[in-house]
This record gives C-alpha cells, structure tokens and sequence, in this order.
C-alpha cells in the first residue's frame, strides 16, 4: 500500500501540491493567542517532508500560479500604495521606506558576517522579514546569474531551508518586539494614548466610534405635543436643534396617513415622526414629555444595508465630519470602514478621512442610501463572478513588459515577469479604484489568487528541495536561526524610534506604522489588543502597502548586491 501511494506522487505530482496544501492549511490553522506556523510555512514544512519521496514537477506550474499571487497583492494594495506616494499618505510612505531599507541591510549584512550562499541569504530574507513573495523574484534573478543546472539547483535548494528555520520567529518575533518590547522601549502607555487619540479626533464627541450615533441607532415613533420644540420647524430644522448628533426623521404619520419625511417637511402639532438617532436624543429633541408610540406600519420603513466602493474624488481625503454636513448624508449611518489589501477596520472618528478604494458600509432608508452611494462612489454589492478577461489581459501585460531586456552597456536590466506583473497589479488596482466600471474581482477570488498562488508556489518549492533540505539544515544549524533572531529584530527596533523620534507619528499610531511597514499582520492584532483599540490601524494600510511591494522587490535586489 505504501509503495503505491509513493508511486503514485511520484507518477502524479498534481496529487502531491493538493496533500501540501491540504496540510499546510490545516496545520497553519491552530494558533496559540493569535500566533501560529500560518499557511504559507506549514505548506512548506509539509511539502519538505513529502519531497522526500523524490517527486519531480514541471516547471511552468511554479511561475503561473506565482504570477497570479504577485498580481493579487498589486491590485490589493494597488490604491493606497498610489495615495501614499502622492498625497497626505508621504510621510507614512517615506517611513515604510526607511524600514525597508532597514530590512534590506539587516539581511545583507547578516548574509556576509555568517558566509551564507546567495541562496541561503534568499531564505534568510524572506523568513525574516516573513516576506515568502521575494523568494520568487529572488528564483528569477538567480536564473539569470549564468550558473550551471547543478549550482543553480543548488542555490536554489538553499533557500527554502533558510526561510522554513527564520520564518517562525519572523513571525512571532516580530509580534512580541512591536507589542510587547515596543510600548516599553518608547515609553508608551498605548491605551492612554489610542484613548488621546480618540479624544483629539473626535471620539468622545460622539461623532464617530462604537456607541456613537455614527455607528449605532435606534428607530423610534413619537407623538408631537402641542407646545413641542419642533412643532411648525420643518425636519431639517428639527434634526438641527442638537448640532452635535445625528438624528433624522423618516416618515410621519398625519392624520391617520403615513408621509415620507423630507428635509422640506414642516412638523405639525398631533403628529406622529419616526425618528432614527440614539434614544436620549429623541427624546430631548422632541421634549422631555414626549410620548413614545408602537406604530408598527410607521415604523416599517424599508432599511437597507450597503457596502460602498469609496471612488469619487470629491469626496477624496475628506473627514466624516465633513461629509456628514452633505446633503447626501441625511438619513444615512455609517456602520464600518475597511480600507487596504488586508482589509484592516478604521476607528470611525470625527476627523478620519475617507480615501478612494475604501469599502464603507451604510444603513438607512433604501432612498437615502442610494443618494449618499452616489455621492461616495459605487455598491460593492456581493458577487460570485470576477472579470476574468481583464484578470488574464493585465497579467499578460505587466509579464510582457517585465520580460523586456535594457542593455547598460554589458550590462542587462530587466524588471522580470514577476516585477512586471507586480507593477501592473499596482496600476490597475489602482485603476479600479478611480474608474470601477471594469476589472472587478470579488475579495474571496482576490484571497484565493493571493493565498492559494502565493501556496502552489510554496508548495512546488517545497516538493522539489525537499531531498536537499535535511542537508543544508544540518549544514547551516542552529546559527541559522539565531541569524534570523538578529535579522528580524534590528529593523523593528531601529522603525520604532525613527518612527517616534524621526517622523514624529503620535504614539497611537506609531506601532501600527511599523508593522505594516514590515508586512506583519500579527503584531498589528496582538498591538490593538494591548492598545484596546483599532487606532493602531490608522498607520497600517499605506505602510503596508509601500513595505509589501519593496520587501517583494528586494529579493531580487538582493541576489543583486550579493553576486
């Protein structure tokens, strides 16, 4: 029986990367307080062990499935890494940078101090920076090195040895420096200051954050006294008694019929108004003798839920205290903000900005949502089918353009297939977000082609070293992991004081900044559980969107600086 089956990976190959993915994502699942191996290092470790069986695949399926990852993550970040170069966003761009660079030299340096192969030094990368994508542009520019099939196979075998022993403290290494040594090493009470923060920006005005009238409503039928404050006041006065809240009326009921509230309509005396907003402001808005009414048909007005693509430049960069003043706001509440590739929730704050290629949702009447849909950009209405046509024609693209060779004297210069099909994920993400008509890719298919590429990739890398991968463990050591230590930590230390000291990011932020700008999704969730607060996410998206695409890039660049 074991015989067959090994035979059968051996003749069948396609059924050996499904066993590693099977395995590495169920492997990758557990986590012990928010950490764990993840998908990617479990589909490796289980792809290693199974590579040991002496399967051999083709070699088209590895850059395929690679393009199709490298694509995913320029279209995902492809808005805010594009609003971070050009506008508000260039000091958290020019940060991510920085640490980027900081990131390359750690790296460069550990490489030459321990004598590690071009290869090794790959791996030792990307483990510790916990950027599996540069191993690709990395496999690209060794390929094109010049050396002979066995010295480049192995070089190339090196490097998923080097990344399997880093990756794991790249992981949670990097969690435990910015979360747990971070707020002690600047001095930051992080809870207090997310706290500040809120307070500075609006969160304790209740324009905007949970509990607020931004976020949460009640819908509620009064009946309209005699001397009420809002008798003869048409509903646009009415709601404007209490300047600082957000509450609407809806319909009202006048003389035994039920009339849709417009901002024109005067209130009489005897009626009855269903009124949206926190309960203690309908009441002190109406009088403090109102008299609540269970109007049933009143009441049954029709309420929708939408997600919205944020597109229009109008509304481009603009807080939510000064869209809330737009005649296309009234009646309308704003629920949630997800902004950026890994879909981080924003604090929903007085001063915080809308940007275009946010998904923001709102709840109100089905007419008053439609007119503050139009106003922001497009419905993001749920979808099973992706623009395929577009998906195969931008990837085609970027690889043509990345295939063109530039001669500096002998010198050759190319961006390669994979940097070609980055870039061009940049642009048309980016071009999505402006001009929505076209290249829509539902986010579970933007997930799959990022996860389950980046995976195959892992998976086909895995598979093929997997015979000279207990060798080169036992050749490099325990040094190795060690190296990976120094390697991953140095960087973040050195972001978090330029970040403080530098670029002087308020200490609500500051963390946040540096995570995204090393990419590391799991120090940002364990930061905003020590801060007890999504603030930490407001420096996250445009850093990561910057770090996400240099760290991929400096796989290349540094095959580059070591040969």
């Amino acid at each position: 029986m074991i015989d067959w089956f090994v035979q059968t990976l051996r003749s069948y190959p396609e059924i050996a990367i499904f066993l590693s993915l099977g395995l590495g994502y169920y492997f990758g699942s557990f986590t012990y307080k928010g950490l764990g191996l993840g998908a990617v290092t479990a589909t490796l470790i289980a792809a290693v062990i199974i590579g040991q069986l002496g399967i051999t695949i083709g070699s088209p399926l590895k850059p395929t499935f690679f393009l199709m990852f490298l694509f995913a993550i320029g279209y995902g970040v492809g808005p805010q890494f594009v609003r971070g170069i050009a506008q508000d966003g260039i000091p958290q761009a020019l940060f991510a940078v920085v640490v980027c660079f900081f990131c390359l030299g750690a790296a460069y340096g550990g490489a030459k101090l321990a004598g590690y192969s071009v290869g090794s030094a790959a791996g030792l990368y990307a483990g510790s920076q916990t950027i599996s994508a540069s191993m690709g542009l990395a496999t690209d520019a060794i390929n094109r090195l010049g050396l002979s099939p066995e010295e480049a196979k192995k070089t190339l075998d090196a490097m998923p040895v080097a990344y399997a022993v880093t990756y794991i403290f790249g992981t949670i290494g990097s969690a435990i420096v910015l979360a747990l040594l971070g707020p002690a090493l600047l001095g930051i009470d992080l809870e207090a200051a997310c706290k500040r923060y809120e307070e500075k920006h609006g969160g304790k005005r209740e324009a905007g954050g949970p509990g607020t009238a931004w976020h949460q409503f009640e819908f509620r039928a009064f009946r309209v006294k005699e001397r009420g404050p809002v008798v003869g006041k048409t509903s646009q006065e009415a709601e404007a008694l209490i300047p600082d809240q957000r509450v609407f009326i809806q319909s009202i009921r006048r003389d035994g019929k039920i009339l849709d509230a417009t901002a024109d309509t005067v209130i009489h005396a005897g009626d009855i108004v269903a009124v949206a907003g926190r309960r203690e402001v309908l009441v002190s808005l109406l009088g403090a003798g109102a008299d609540e009414v269970n109007d049933r048909e009143l009441l049954a007005v029709p309420i929708e839920g939408v997600d919205v693509y944020v597109t229009n430049k109008d509304v481009d960069g603009k807080t939510l205290a000064q869209l809330a003043n737009q005649p296309g706001a009234r009646g309308v509440f704003l629920r949630r903000i997800v902004r950026g590739a890994t879909a981080t929730n924003i604090p929903i704050l007085a001063d915080t900005q809308l940007h275009r290629g946010d998904i923001v949702t709102l709840v109100g009447r089905t007419q008053d949502v439609t007119v503050a849909t139009k106003m922001l950009g497009y419905p993001d209405r749920a979808t099973d089918v992706a623009d395929v046509a577009f998906i195969g024609a931008a990837i085609t693209i970027g690889a043509l353009l990345g295939a063109l060779v530039y001669k500096v004297g002998s010198v050759p210069l190319t961006l390669s297939t994979s940097g070609g099909v980055l870039i061009a994920g940049l642009f048309f993400g980016w071009l999505r977000s402006v001009r929505p008509t076209f290249g829509r890719i539902p986010s579970p298919t933007v997930w799959f082609m990022n996860s389950v590429g980046l995976n195959v990739f892992i998976a086909v890398v895995g598979i093929s070293s997997g015979p000279g991968f207990v060798a080169g463990l036992q050749q490099l050591g325990f040094s190795l992991f060690l190296w990976g230590v120094a390697v991953t930590t140095v960087p973040l230390i050195l972001a978090m004081y330029v970040g403080k000291y530098l670029f002087r990011f308020d200490d609500a932020i500051v963390l946040g900044a540096c995570s995204g700008a090393r990419t590391t999704t799991a120090s940002l969730g364990m930061i905003n559980d020590r801060a007890k607060s999504q603030i930490p996410g407001l420096g996250y998206t445009v850093t990561y969107a910057v770090g996400n695409t240099l760290l991929t890039v400096w796989g290349m660049v540094l095959v580059i600086l070591l040969t």
